[in-house]
Order: C-alpha cells, then sequence, then structure tokens
C-alpha cells in the first residue's frame, strides 16, 4: 500500500490582522501536490495568505509551512517557491531574456546555466521569439507570460499564482490556464492558483480553498463540490415546450432555461415517464444527461456564511 505524500502548504489557525482589520481569522488547511485554486472575492484574504506562505509577512498568530518546513524562518525552502504577483511590477526597459536571466542569477544559477534555463523558461510559456524585445512593449498577455516565466525560471517545487488571468481576455485567458496546466503536466510543478474567476478554477485545478472575508468556508476535491446531481438535464431539436407539458402531467417538476429542461429526478423512475413524454410530445431528444453543480452554486451555498468575532 502506498503512503499518502505529506502535504506541501498547511496553514494551523493562520491569523493575520493589519491596524485593527482582521485580513485572516483563525484558517487551517492543507495542499498537496496538483493544481489547487484558492477562491474567494477580492479582499477574501488569498493574497494575504500567499504573502505569508512565501514568508514576506508573519502571521499575527498560527503557523504556515511549506514543504515541511515554517516559512518565517527557512530560506532555503522560500528558494524552492515561486511567484506570480498580481499586479504589474516588471522592469520596462529591460528585455524578457535579460530580466529572466537576472532572476535565475538571483536564484543561484550561474550566469552560462542562468542564460540557458531563461531561454528555455521563455519558451515554455511561448516567448522565445519575442525575447529581445524590451518589456514595456509587451502586450497584457505578454506581461502575464513574463511573470509567469520568472516564477518558474528556477525550478521551482511550488508556484504561487495570484490573479494569473487578471486583464486579459476570453482567449488570454484560455491560453494561459492552458500554460498552468502544462507547467503542472510537463514539469510535475504544483500550484496554488489564487483567483476570484470560478470558472477559471473549473476549468484548471484538482481542489480549491474557498475564503470569505478571511475566513475559510470550504476546502477538497474540486469533483466533491461539482459532482452530478439529482436533477436531468434535456436537450430536444423541437417541440420544448409539450415536451414540458407532457412531463408535468406526469407530476415531474421541470425548469426551463440554459438551452434545455431540468428535470428533478431523485430516482430512476423519471427515466420512464422521461421516455413516454418524449413520446407523447414528438421531441426529437438531443441530449440527456445528468446535472452537474457548478462553483457558482457552491457560492450562493456560502453566501450566508458570516465570519464571527471580526473587526
Amino acid at each position: 500500500m502506498t503512503d499518502t505524500p505529506p502535504p506541501l502548504l498547511v496553514a494551523e489557525h493562520l491569523t493575520k490582522r493589519y491596524r485593527g482589520v482582521l485580513a485572516l481569522d483563525d484558517v487551517s488547511f492543507a495542499i498537496g501536490e496538483g493544481i489547487t485554486g484558492l477562491l474567494g472575492e477580492n479582499g477574501a484574504g488569498k493574497s494575504t495568505a500567499i504573502r505569508i506562505f512565501l514568508g514576506l509577512i508573519p502571521p499575527t498568530s498560527g503557523t504556515a509551512l511549506a514543504l515541511g518546513r515554517s516559512t518565517s524562518d527557512a530560506l532555503d525552502v522560500r528558494a524552492r517557491l515561486g511567484y506570480m504577483p498580481e499586479h504589474d511590477c516588471l522592469p520596462s526597459q529591460l528585455s524578457a531574456a535579460e530580466f529572466l536571466t537576472h532572476m535565475a542569477e538571483v536564484s543561484g544559477l550561474p550566469p552560462s546555466a542562468a542564460r540557458t534555463r531563461a531561454a528555455d523558461t521563455l519558451r515554455h510559456t511561448g516567448l522565445f521569439e519575442e525575447r529581445y524585445r524590451p518589456i514595456g512593449g509587451y502586450s497584457t498577455g505578454m506581461k502575464q507570460r513574463v511573470k509567469l516565466a520568472q516564477a518558474l525560471v528556477h525550478d521551482p517545487a511550488f508556484v504561487f499564482l495570484d490573479e494569473p488571468t487578471a486583464g486579459l481576455d476570453p482567449a488570454g485567458r484560455e491560453e494561459m490556464l492552458a500554460l498552468i496546466r502544462k507547467t503542472h503536466r510537463d514539469f510535475g510543478i504544483s500550484v496554488l492558483m489564487s483567483s476570484h474567476l470560478m470558472a477559471d478554477v473549473e476549468r484548471t485545478c484538482d481542489r480549491i480553498v474557498v475564503f470569505r472575508s478571511g475566513r475559510l468556508v470550504q476546502s477538497g476535491e474540486l469533483t466533491t463540490f461539482t459532482g452530478d446531481t439529482a436533477t436531468v438535464f434535456l436537450e430536444v431539436d423541437s417541440n420544448r415546450d409539450r415536451l414540458a407539458a407532457a412531463l408535468e402531467r406526469r407530476g415531474i417538476v421541470v425548469s426551463d432555461g440554459g438551452g434545455g429542461l431540468t428535470i428533478e429526478g431523485p430516482d430512476e423512475s423519471v427515466y420512464d415517464a422521461i421516455r413516454d413524454a418524449l413520446v407523447e410530445a414528438e421531441a426529437p431528444l438531443r441530449r440527456m444527461a445528468p446535472r452537474r453543480r457548478a462553483l457558482a452554486d457552491l457560492f450562493e451555498a456560502t453566501a450566508g456564511t458570516s465570519p464571527a468575532g471580526r473587526s
């Protein structure tokens, strides 16, 4: 029997207060290998938690462990972590090749190895052809890729990505999410991706940690929250109104939306009624499948969660 690997990040009763404002309130969770989404609205405490794990700020109380070591006193651990900040902080006059070579050298690589590593990382992030252009002339999407590249250039074991799709259009967002998945798949680097965009997390992550107003409200495998529900989604080519009426005559609760009909179906007997209603309504069936929960449902379910004892 294979032993379960130890978690890469651990928060134990983590609390952070800024001049009377409680940014994190007694938060405890653990994160293992893979891609984890740190989800919450702006101001929920996501960036504060990342900065504590990086050792950039100390917690008011509690402990944060990264790769099995305390982040407050272990510089060698910080050398194995990568960080993509949310805000634009790139040197506009340098080229991407110069900047990444410098960041690799700062991480301890000798000059020749730093140049090679910078080139490889720029190739991975799709910037190799533009590597000698000043970063100030890059598009928003290219700058986001440079920020990701500098987080990866020293070959870390774990990277923190703070709002990696910020400012990107839909196509740019999808390209960035695909690049994050490729980074984990090809190099085995585990990722904590902070985002307030539920769709990005749902398409990219294996598990989630959900913050609301500085408190942990949910954590676990993504499939736990987005699994099949006890409802069935029906899509037909025509006669949808007739089908809805035929189902309702059979005592089935039907709601119309999303391009089809959603049917309450707590047991398999509903499928017999659906078959008979399809025949009666002469409605050609295009698709029938269990409805899946979305992360939006999770946020609606936790909307009433009010952190106690906050200043």
